[in-house]
């Protein structure tokens, strides 16, 4: 949980029912109480219509409060306007430390821009076909598919569980050139003069310069297992602090 001040970051929820959906509701919420509490969650979209009949069954389940908006004109988007004043007005409140934008749509990558000008952080959910100005333009942008339930397959009267956006292992890592240089790149950055780099700086170095970098994308539920997998990194575990001791971990590039 992220904290400001010693408290909880309070975010405003935002989600564009049009280019949401509402398949990963749990696992969104869930994600979303990583980086503080939604106090505000709202859905923008045309409740009369019946494109939005999955949404309406889990609202009330997650107390998401849906925001109506007519379609006046065909082949223009009231919702994207709808929530772009809405995240407007609740940003000149000065209630909240950070914006969650749920969707694939780029009409809001300046409204992403604006909130971050006024020093306030925007995370970012959609799909991976979400345009890169938009992704680029959150502080952090997690896609959704890395959020979906794993799924367990049988073979050989054997459970095995995967992912749904599939692990990778070393060679394919290894074989991945800009996960390679994000790596190598960070970890020069930070870097002491040995070469050691604290594990936690590093993954702060890669999210503040590539929005959308997650280890889950890979298939690894935290960074130090990636890196651990594509073993081009020495490991060093060291213990820090005074008093009470804490396990930090360093690499360096083997």
């Amino acid at each position: 949980m992220y904290v400001k001040n010693g408290q909880e970051r309070r975010l405003a929820v935002l989600i564009d029912a049009d280019n949401a959906s509402p398949a990963i509701i749990e696992l969104l919420v869930a994600e979303i109480s990583k980086y503080g509490v939604a106090t505000v969650k709202r859905i923008y979209g045309d409740w009369t219509s019946t494109n939005l009949s999955g949404w309406k069954k889990v609202l009330a389940s997650f107390a998401i409060h849906p925001i109506q908006q007519f379609r006046h004109t065909v082949g223009k988007n009231a919702t994207d306007s709808a929530l772009i004043i809405d995240a407007m007005d609740l940003l000149y409140t000065k209630r909240f430390d950070g914006f969650c934008i749920v969707s694939s749509d780029s009409d809001f990558t300046r409204l992403a821009s604006r909130i971050r000008e006024e020093g306030v952080i925007v995370y970012g959910f959609g799909e991976r076909k979400t345009p890169d100005s938009f992704v680029s333009a959150c502080d952090k942008f997690i896609f959704t598919e890395i959020l979906k339930p794993k799924r367990v397959v049988r073979k050989s009267s054997e459970k095995k569980t995967t992912g749904t956006s599939g692990r990778k292992d070393a060679a394919a890592l290894k074989k991945d050139e800009k996960l390679v240089s994000i790596l190598y790149d960070a970890v020069e950055a930070v870097a002491d003069d040995d070469g050691w780099a604290r594990l936690a700086i590093v993954g702060s170095k890669i999210s503040n310069q590539y929005p959308s970098f997650d280890s889950r994308n890979y298939g690894y539920a935290k960074l130090s297992s990636l890196i651990r997998v594509i073993d081009l990194f020495s490991v060093s575990k060291r213990q820090e602090g005074t008093g009470h001791k804490y396990t930090v971990i360093y690499i360096r590039r083997k």
